[in-house]
């Protein structure tokens, strides 16, 4: 009994297709190898650090477990890299290659392609970084019924800085203040791009849009107006808020640019359009609220003269604290939004390179 009921399990295992069956196109023999090779996905660092204007190779390699080789050469290698989002539930195409068909998608086109150096290598290869290119990226490889992905993510050095327009505090909802980071050479910060600016220091007490639609703000020294002298210093977090009709701050972050940032020797002191027309006549326009931040922070950038910038604003960069200029810290002073055409003050220019 026990041989027949063995007889017939052998049967049924490799049982073809009946050839009064042959009409059904789907129908095939699917072959199960429960030890045969393991398709794995690995890159080789988590974390790539560069910054705008640069460029870099996001690492991804593809190998089988049980064998040396790169694929099994029975199925063609699909390589997709997306760039993962904070829902989590949607990603954004890069990058697809099969063969020799390779497509690039959106802002990505003409920037990205594969490394190559091996056989099993995936590595994607960004040129002339951008500020929105910051975040986490995703190497997917497909062959045949296999699959694996690893994920990398792309950080960019720069500074995070707090922003509100001429109107005051709390006056920009979501998309506002989107615009509002872009006007000023930079983008709405993330919530790892503010974490790490609180870790070196930054202490902000108004509350500032992020780029995954929630509000928070970082105390480094904790006080009455800033949630109370007795909690722990932080980054506060207000929650997510309706983006059309919820008005806060915003926090923007910007990298190095492509440019010299200068003050304007001048012989006068300027108003706000005789300040823009300087600039233009010395080849120059206007700085803008990122670029100075920016010059403070990456480059050491130090003047103790108020000037104007684009957004109307007048600020100077303090990195040498001292007296009659910052004497307490290091930071990027601001004095307000003077009446544009009877207040004087000299101007910061900034001149890009071809």
């Amino acid at each position: 009994m026990k041989t027949l009921l063995f007889l017939v399990l052998i049967s049924v295992c490799w049982a073809e297709p009946h050839p009064g069956n042959s009409s059904l196109e789907h129908e095939r023999i699917v072959h199960i190898q429960e030890n045969g090779p393991r398709l794995l996905v690995v890159a080789e660092q988590a974390k790539i650090f560069s910054h705008r204007g640069g460029n870099v190779t996001l690492p991804c390699k593809f190998y089988h477990e049980h064998t040396s080789a790169a694929g099994s050469g029975t199925h063609r290698i699909r390589v997709k890299w997306t760039k993962l989002t904070y829902d989590y539930l949607k990603e954004v195409d890069v990058f697809v290659a099969m063969g020799h068909h390779r497509k690039s998608y959106g802002g990505y086109q003409g920037r990205v392609s594969l490394r190559e150096s091996s056989e099993n290598d995936a590595s994607l290869v960004i040129t002339d970084i951008r500020l929105e290119d910051y975040g986490r990226y995703k190497c997917e490889v497909i062959e045949g019924l296999e699959d694996d992905t690893a994920v990398v993510t792309l950080n960019l050095e720069g500074v995070v800085f707090p922003y509100s327009p001429r109107l005051g505090r709390y006056n920009l909802n979501f998309h506002e203040a989107q615009r509002a980071c872009a006007e000023q050479d930079s983008v709405m910060a993330s919530f790892d791009q503010l974490y790490d600016a609180w870790r070196s220091g930054l202490d902000w007490c108004n509350a500032g849009w992020l780029s995954d639609g929630s509000v928070q703000y970082p105390i480094t020294k904790p006080r009455e107006p800033c949630g109370g002298r007795n909690t722990v210093p932080g980054v506060r977090n207000y929650g997510f808020w309706d983006k059309e009709k919820s008005r806060y701050d915003v926090f923007c972050f910007t990298s190095n640019f492509n440019g010299r940032f200068y003050y304007l020797i001048h012989p006068t002191k300027l108003t706000y359009d005789e300040a823009v027309q300087a600039c233009l006549k010395d080849g120059s326009q206007i700085a803008k609220v990122g670029q100075i931040f920016a010059a403070w922070k990456l480059l050491g950038y130090d003047r103790c003269d108020a000037g104007w910038l684009a957004d109307g604003s007048v600020r100077y960069p303090i990195s040498r604290p001292r007296k009659r200029c910052s004497p307490s810290e290091a930071a990027v002073r601001f004095v307000g939004f003077p009446d544009k055409k009877h207040k004087l003050y000299g101007v910061y220019c900034f001149r890009a390179y071809n």
